[in-house]
C-alpha cells in the first residue's frame, strides 16, 4: 500500500496564486540558466509535506531550483523553488512547498498562468571558478544559499528535471478552489554541468519546517531552452492523484 501524504491543504496556501482559468499558451523562455541541487531527507517528516493527493519518494528528498533568465516575453528575472520530490500515481513530481521572484511582472504571470506560489525575494545565482551559488536573501544575511561545487562538463542528455505540482487556487468547474496543476516544461539543453551539491544556510518557515537535510544527492547546472505549457492535467489535492486526477482538454 502506497504511503500517501497528510499534510491539510490549507497549510499550503500561504502564498498560492490565484488562476482565472487553465486556458494558458505556451511560452518559451530562452537561454534559462537552472542550478538544481536534491538533497535526500529526514523520512519522518515525509508525508507531513504533502497533501492527500501526493506520494512521498523513496527515499524522500527534496530540491533547490534557481532560473536566472535574461531576455525572453517576461524580461529579466530570477527565481527559486523549495520543492518536495513526490509522485502523482507513479509519475515523479515536485511540490513547491516556497517559491521566490524578483520581479514583479514575471511573478504575476508564472502565478495566474502557471499556478507559480511566487513571494518577492531577493534571488540571485553567481558563479566563481570553483562553484555556483543560488543565494535567496538580502545583502550578507541570506535565508537560503546552496551551491555545486568543483563543476565538470556532461552531457544535457543526462540531466531529467522533474514536473511540478503547483498548488494555486483555480476558477475550473465554475468555481475557485485549490487545485494541483501540473508544469511539466520542455527544455531544450544548450550546457550542462554536474558537481558536489551543498547546502550552505537554510532558514526553514511554516512552508518548509518539515524539510531536515540528511544526505546530499546532486547537483547540476544547465543553460537551457525553457518551454513553458500548455495546462494539461489538475488534480484534487484532497484525493489521491489515480482518482482525483482530469485532463483540461477533457
Amino acid at each position: 500500500m502506497p504511503l500517501s501524504g497528510v499534510r491539510a491543504t490549507d497549510e499550503l496556501l500561504t502564498h498560492a496564486a490565484e488562476m482565472s482559468d487553465l486556458a494558458t499558451e505556451p511560452l518559451e523562455l530562452p537561454g534559462v540558466e537552472v542550478l538544481n541541487v536534491m538533497f535526500e531527507i529526514d523520512d519522518q517528516w515525509m508525508q507531513r509535506l504533502l497533501p492527500p493527493a501526493l506520494h512521498p519518494t523513496i527515499p524522500p528528498t527534496a530540491t533547490f531550483v534557481f532560473w536566472r533568465a535574461t531576455e525572453g516575453a517576461l524580461g529579466a528575472f530570477q527565481m527559486a523553488q523549495v520543492r518536495a520530490g513526490c509522485r502523482a500515481g507513479v509519475r515523479p513530481r515536485g511540490l513547491p512547498l516556497a517559491t521566490w521572484c524578483d520581479s514583479a511582472e514575471a511573478s504575476r504571470v508564472l502565478g495566474s498562468r502557471w499556478g507559480f506560489n511566487c513571494r518577492p525575494g531577493q534571488v540571485r545565482i553567481k558563479r566563481n571558478y570553483d562553484r555556483i551559488t543560488g543565494i535567496v536573501g538580502d545583502g550578507d544575511r541570506p535565508t537560503l544559499q546552496v551551491a555545486l561545487i568543483d563543476p565538470q562538463a556532461i552531457s544535457g542528455a543526462d540531466v531529467q528535471y522533474t514536473a511540478n505540482m503547483n498548488l494555486a487556487r483555480v476558477n475550473h468547474e465554475g468555481a475557485m478552489r485549490p487545485w494541483l496543476v501540473q508544469v511539466d516544461p520542455d527544455y531544450t539543453f544548450r550546457r550542462a554541468e554536474r558537481g558536489r551539491p551543498v547546502v550552505e544556510r537554510f532558514e526553514r518557515d511554516q512552508s518548509t519546517g518539515g524539510v531536515m537535510l540528511v544526505y546530499p544527492v546532486s547537483a547540476t547546472y544547465t543553460t537551457c531552452d525553457i518551454t513553458l505549457p500548455r495546462i494539461r492535467y489538475v488534480s484534487d489535492p484532497e484525493k489521491p492523484a489515480i482518482q482525483g486526477t482530469q485532463s483540461v482538454n477533457a
